[in-house]
């Protein structure tokens, strides 16, 4: 009888933390059109509900609010915005291990260089 009480109550929480369409939109300043059409695209992750609504889990607003800014900001198409947010991505990620410690310290300076005669492209 316990488990079957600790389900429901994991059940009831699950939901209370999935958005409905309106809020979801509300919350990442987008309109409802938006919003579906970025999960159509693929970009933003929502369960469907009974009746066919939309269910988000609060994670996706922030990446909704970002295709928002990406789309406004940059004046991109739906195609252009996918592959900028996979390149901004790519990008961030390269920066993170660039930060990192490396994982040997024995390779010499002078291999450890860039072909560009020590300046950065940047």
């Amino acid at each position: 009888m316990t488990q079957s009480m600790t389900r429901s109550r994991t059940t009831s929480l699950a939901r209370r933390e999935l958005l409905d369409l309106d809020s979801f939109a509300r919350a990442a300043s987008i309109q409802s059109d938006f919003a579906r059409r970025l999960v159509v695209l693929g970009f933003v992750e929502a369960r469907v509900g009974p009746g066919d609504e939309l269910h988000f889990a609060p994670d996706q607003v922030a990446v909704a609010a970002r295709m928002q800014r990406l789309r406004t900001g940059l004046a991109l198409n739906y195609a252009s915005l996918g592959l900028v947010a996979d390149l901004l991505d790519r990008i961030a990620e390269l920066e993170r291990a660039a930060r990192s410690p490396r994982k040997s310290q024995s390779t010499s300076r002078a291999e450890s260089q860039p072909r560009t005669g020590g300046r950065s492209w940047t």
